[in-house]
């Protein structure tokens, strides 16, 4: 389960992104909560979180061309410099009393144009780091490693917000950003595992999406990320939502949500870990688990039962997560890998501008648990429609039964089942 962190820079690297993942979910948390505290407005937090993530949107797979240009590392420090300054600029102003909503978008946004670089080259840089032989347990392990930060942030930025307030988690976001920074800085250069970087040149945008169009499984399976990422995982729309509007508690409630949701988190990506294959069939029954629970969590009727909920929601979720990761990293060649990567993030990411003003209206049109309920029901339908479509293409057909004492459910090939039929 733990293999890949024997080599000595990916343990530098998991080191320093552990502090700094705490950090970033102590800002997201603060950052939610200070934007729902100035407008009142469900709608106001989708801008934000729309903010963020709309130039992965719109020029992410610019990015991903970058990425196949540049060199990982000295990449990596700048990105992660020009995070830290953003937080640090909106501790100043919440701290000076002077911060307004519109200082929050525009740190969103500016956070969001680092993470379109940021975001590639962190994710192929781990190829770099441990080699093909460990990129499946490396990258079930990076997000274990997001998971755990996330158990440990949310519930550090309740207590700051409410005891000291949130200028103070956004400071602290920025200074955790030593961490990586001293770690890519300490990595030693020569045990890094080379990969060829694309020249300079013309037309490698269109190359690299003619390379998607011609793999069918990395189509389907950046579909479905898509489809979970834009309507299924606007928590930070539904969560403040539900701590504030349905069960009318405190940002203690809201940390709660989203440490539960953590532990399922964490427990999915070790699995994932474990589990060392990333198949098309555990991606789909993640997505439909997850859509299926988020309807179920709409309709709960006490705080402690939605919330225990979060941690079925946050395993398969993560599921989904680490499962379309790794298997596009694991079968795209190491050339495109910053390209591929960069369509991946910015279908998952760019998910967010499209699905979060939709979740913010829906919520403050119709309630949040009429949002939470259309999201997981379009997540679920999003992942039977392609498992559908998959077996109509390559000619299987659904086969229910008994694996010794436990249930079966697969797609086996019709020619199959004719020749057994016909012996």
């Amino acid at each position: 389960m733990f293999s890949s962190l024997k080599v000595r820079n990916y343990r530098l690297f998991f080191a320093g992104q552990v502090v700094s993942n705490i950090g970033t979910w102590m800002q997201r948390i603060a950052q939610d909560w200070l934007v729902l505290s100035l407008t009142g407005s469900s709608t106001a937090v989708g801008v934000t979180t729309a903010l963020q993530f709309l130039p992965m949107l719109l020029f992410g797979l610019y990015g991903g061309v970058l990425v196949d240009r540049l060199r990982k590392r000295p990449t990596l420090l700048v990105t992660q410099s020009a995070m830290a300054l953003t937080a640090i600029f909106l501790a100043v102003l919440s701290l000076s009393g002077h911060v307004q909503v519109w200082h929050v978008y525009v740190a969103a946004f500016a956070v969001g144009l680092a993470t379109v670089v940021d975001n590639p080259a962190r994710q192929s840089f781990v190829s770099e780091l441990v080699g093909p032989g460990q990129l499946q347990n490396a990258v079930s392990l990076n997000s274990a490693n997001f998971q755990s930060a996330r158990l440990v942030g949310p519930a550090v930025a309740g207590l700051m917000i409410t005891g000291v307030g949130t200028g103070y988690a956004f400071l602290a976001n920025g200074l955790s950003f030593v961490a990586p920074l001293a770690g890519l800085l300490l990595m030693r250069s020569r045990d890094l595992h080379v990969v060829e970087r694309a020249p300079r040149g013309k037309g490698q945008l269109r190359e690299g999406l003619h390379y998607v169009a011609g793999r069918p499984d990395l189509i389907w399976t950046i579909v479905l990320a898509g489809f979970v990422s834009t309507f299924g995982f606007n928590f930070p729309v539904y969560l403040s939502a539900f701590a504030n509007d349905v069960f009318h508690a405190g940002a203690g409630s809201y940390s709660l949500f989203n440490t539960l949701m953590a532990v399922g988190s964490l427990a999915g990506a070790l699995l994932a870990a474990r589990r060392g294959t990333a198949r098309m069939r555990v991606l789909i029954a993640g997505a439909v688990a997850f859509g299926t629970m988020e309807a179920v969590a709409a309709i709960a009727p006490s705080l402690w039962l939605f919330a225990l909920l979060m941690a079925p929601i946050g395993m398969f979720g993560m599921t989904v997560n680490v499962t379309a990761n790794s298997s596009i990293q694991l079968t795209t060649a190491p050339a495109m890998r910053g390209r591929v990567m960069a369509l991946y993030m910015m279908v998952f990411m760019g998910g967010a501008p499209v699905g979060a003003p939709i979740a913010g209206w829906i919520t403050d049109a119709y309630g949040v648990r009429a949002g939470l309920a259309a999201g997981g029901a379009v997540s679920a339908a999003a992942a039977v429609g392609i498992a559908l479509i998959l077996a109509r293409v390559g000619n299987l057909r659904l086969s229910v039964g008994w694996n010794g004492r436990r249930p079966q459910v697969r797609f086996v090939p019709r020619e199959r089942e004719q020749l057994a039929a016909a012996a």
